[in-house]
């Protein structure tokens, strides 16, 4: 797999649309920073494969692609396999809940020489080429079929990403093993071991199908074919002898359908005949529509009186003049007599108001003048008590002391009050006072309670006043429509009479809709007597018409239940004579038919001879058992030439299953695929010590044994050490030495399946120091000098990077990341 184009939007760092070209970048380096985006450059050539990133740990986490904030991310790879081109797709988009979805994925292959520049033009999807995948389901084995390797092994030999560099290294036998099997192609060994123990399978089950068909063929001798022959003389004889009856047996049965037919045009004339007969009724039929027309003249004229009578009633009911206005009048009476008594007894009301009234205004004043005399005595109490404080100061004291209060004149604590003696004026002044406070009180509300009825009083007054007023208004407005208007019984008298004529005008509308009723029912009654003459008119043109072969005589178009009558006198006379004739034709027919009967029987002997059924058709039965004997004949001889060509295809089969049991025990009995292994894993291990030799100045050798790899440390007399007690620079060194010699010696080990291409190494150059990285930088340019690889290289050491041609510069903003191609 060799990629050509990367083109990223939304992905990761990569916010905006970037391409990276790698068209012609045989030796490249990503450099930048540390965070800017140099590893993300890998992990979405690998996203765009197969879905996933080995950054995320090995999980599917979409919602890793997006960039912050973004909805959507779109990644496109354009790669190189195997002499073909490809284009891989995946869109991932985030949906209004937050759920991050696969919303594109694609693999198409592209057209021979398709110009990848011409992706900058804005092509459709289906301008890209044939589409080998659709979905992503569809997407994991299309790239298998594509790139070769599974996802966990072109992360192993092809993009050896940050962090996992070691892991072909340190995998497991069982692991590195299937790498290997995917890399040299070997399982289309197994896969030809499987197909041919399936194809002796196959073999096996047809030669088993050929001798179960062959056992049904076992009766087919010379005998049975004797026999077959035989059969069919005899029914070419049968055929031969029923071909020269059957014209005789053909021309009696033809005479006797003639006379057969004969007959029965005979019987179907006498029938017809006899048919003819005048209908039920037809006699009463024209003097039912006489009557019917009279009744319906009848019931016009009645309609014609009724409705004379109505317009004169109606014309009446006009003259007596408007009854609602009438009405109206009459109930403006009512109206005044009604408001004339309410108006009375609104005035009875504004009476009783004004007494009620004026008799609370005589009760307010009372009560005024109550309160200003108790006001009068609270004035006197209160003078009497401040004159009777000023007689005896100490009881006025006194009377606002409590036991061990201070006294308001010395300041000195009274342990104990004195009572007030008895017949104090100040004890009789307090008394007073309060007497007369409660009964300035209690006036006081009474002025209070008895003003607030007065208010209520003058409200009521002047609502019984208003209203009083308003019923005056109204009799004044009624006197006023009243004025030169009838009397309330002069009224009522020309309303009866409108009732009289209103009822006389209902009962001749009514006896009008019953005269129309009537005179409908009338025309009903002589449409159905007319068309029950009409139609007895079509039914007899129609029996006629069915006579008209035997020229019946002409009708009486004036009396319909004449010409009935003469019709059938007529067909009663044409079916006597034919009833005359009939005996004689009926002898001949049988006549015929018993000829035709001794010949049929002639043949049916034939047929019993040669044992079959009694025919039908006998020419057809006869054709039919020739055909049935001769396809028996051909049936076996047919068997016994498929039975020789069975015995040929049953030797065929047999050959076949020996050969596939025997190349398919071969296989698996070699053990061949495991031995092919070892000798790839030989051939990969000497390569990648020779390397490793040259990364450590002849320190280590890489060796294997039973599938695990170990290093023999020269520096330690030849010590074999297990590759998992290297160092990290060490680990380093080793992974690197395999990863190069794979990708070197891949294409001579390899039978087909995947081809390494490319290898792409990110960091780990940094733990080197400046002799071994000068060894790693010599190795890679060698490698790539070769031409048939492209090697990139990931990393921030400026010593490495100053020595690979082309250079793409990563860089990072507080947006997006950015890819700048430097160099050559």
């Amino acid at each position: 797999m060799r990629p050509m184009r990367l083109d990223m939007a939304g992905f990761t760092v990569f916010r905006e649309e970037t391409t990276v070209d790698f068209t012609d970048a045989d030796f490249f380096v990503l450099v930048g920073p540390t965070g800017s985006g140099k590893s993300t450059v890998l992990d979405a050539i690998c996203f765009a494969l197969y879905g996933t990133v080995p950054r995320w740990g090995g999980t599917r986490g979409l919602a890793n692609a997006l960039a912050p904030s973004a909805t959507e991310a779109r990644v496109r790879l354009v790669f190189e396999s195997a002499g073909d081109r490809y284009v891989a797709t995946r869109v991932v988009r985030r949906d209004g809940r937050g759920t991050v979805k696969t919303a594109n994925a694609g693999l198409q292959l592209m057209p021979p020489g398709f110009d990848v520049t011409k992706l900058d033009t804005g092509l459709s999807p289906e301008d890209l080429g044939e589409v080998v995948a659709g979905t992503p389901a569809e997407m994991e084995q299309a790239v298998l079929d594509a790139v070769g390797l599974p996802y966990e092994q072109f992360t192993s030999c092809v993009v050896l990403p940050q962090g996992q560099f070691a892991d072909f290294l340190h995998a497991k036998p069982a692991t590195r093993q299937q790498i290997l099997v995917n890399l040299l192609g070997l399982g289309i060994y197994e896969e030809v071991q499987k197909k041919a123990t399936e194809r002796a399978g196959q073999a096996e089950a047809k030669l088993e199908a050929v001798d179960k068909v062959l056992g049904g063929l076992a009766d087919v001798d010379e005998e049975s074919l004797t026999a077959a022959g035989e059969r069919v003389d005899r029914m070419r004889e049968l055929a031969g002898a029923v071909e020269a009856a059957v014209p005789e047996l053909e021309r009696l049965r033809a005479a006797a359908r003639e006379q057969a037919a004969a007959l029965a045009a005979l019987d179907a004339e006498l029938t017809v005949l006899a048919g003819v007969r005048p209908p039920d009724g037809i006699a009463e039929l024209a003097r039912a529509v006489a009557d019917a027309r009279a009744a319906a003249d009848e019931a016009a004229a009645d309609v014609g009186l009724a409705e004379e009578r109505e317009e004169k009633v109606r014309g009446e009911l006009a003259a007596a003049g408007d009854e609602s206005a009438l009405r109206l009048q009459l109930r403006a009476h009512g109206d005044r007599e009604r408001l004339t008594g309410e108006a009375a007894a609104v005035r009875a009301a504004v009476d009783a108001a004004q007494a009620e009234h004026d008799a609370a205004a005589g009760a307010l004043a009372a009560a005024r003048a109550e309160a200003e005399r108790a006001e009068a005595e609270l004035e006197a109490a209160f003078r009497a008590h401040e004159e009777a404080k000023a007689t005896d100061q100490a009881v006025a004291l006194r009377a606002h002391l409590v036991d061990g209060g201070p006294c308001p004149v010395c300041e000195q604590p009274v342990p104990r009050v004195p009572a007030v003696p008895k017949g104090s004026a100040v004890a009789r002044a307090l008394a007073a006072g309060k007497a007369a406070r409660a009964a300035s009180e209690t006036a006081k509300r009474v002025v209070q309670e008895r003003d607030a009825a007065a208010r209520e009083l003058d409200r009521v007054l002047l609502r019984a006043r208003a209203e009083h007023d308003q019923l005056r208004a109204r009799l004044a407005e009624l006197d006023g429509q009243l004025a030169g208007a009838a009397t309330p019984e002069a009224l009522r008298g020309s309303l009866a009479e409108h009732a009289r004529l209103r009822r006389a005008l209902d009962e001749a509308a009514g006896a009008v809709r019953a005269g129309r009723d009537a005179a409908r029912r009338a025309r009903g009654a002589l449409d159905a007597a007319q068309e029950r003459l009409r139609r007895a008119w079509r039914d007899f043109d129609t029996v006629r018409d069915g006579l008209a072969r035997f020229g019946p005589p002409a009708a009486d178009r004036d009396d319909v239940a004449a010409a009935w009558t003469a019709l059938a006198a007529w067909a009663g006379e044409q079916a006597g004579r034919r009833r005359a004739d009939r005996a004689g034709l009926a002898a001949a027919v049988e006549a015929a038919e018993a000829a035709a009967g001794e010949v049929a029987q002639r043949i049916g002997g034939l047929f019993d001879a040669a044992g079959l059924p009694a025919p039908q058709d006998p020419q057809r039965d006869a054709a039919v058992a020739v055909e049935r004997a001769e396809a028996e004949l051909r049936r076996l001889e047919e068997r016994r030439e498929q039975a020789a060509e069975l015995r040929e295809q049953r030797a065929g089969h047999e050959r076949e299953a020996r050969v596939a049991r025997a190349l398919a025990g071969h296989l698996r009995a070699n053990n061949f695929e495991r031995w092919l292994l070892a000798e790839a894993l030989d051939l990969l291990v000497d390569g990648a010590s020779r390397i490793l030799r040259e990364l450590s100045g002849g320190q280590y050798d890489l060796v294997h044994d039973k599938g695990e790899f170990f290093v023999v440390d020269h520096h330690d007399a030849g010590l074999r050490r297990g590759v998992r007690t290297l160092s990290g620079g060490e680990t380093f060194q080793a992974s690197l030495a395999l990863a190069l010699a794979l990708s070197e010696q891949l294409a001579g080990m390899s039978t087909s399946a995947a081809s390494l291409e490319s290898i792409v190494l990110d960091e780990g150059f940094g733990t080197l120091d400046a002799a071994t990285l000068d060894t790693v930088a010599a190795t890679l340019e060698n490698l790539a000098a070769r031409g048939d690889r492209m090697v990139g290289v990931v990393t921030h050491v400026p010593a490495l990077a100053e020595r690979i041609p082309v250079r793409f510069e990563v860089r990072k903003d507080a947006r997006t990341a950015r890819v700048e191609r430097t160099g050559l």
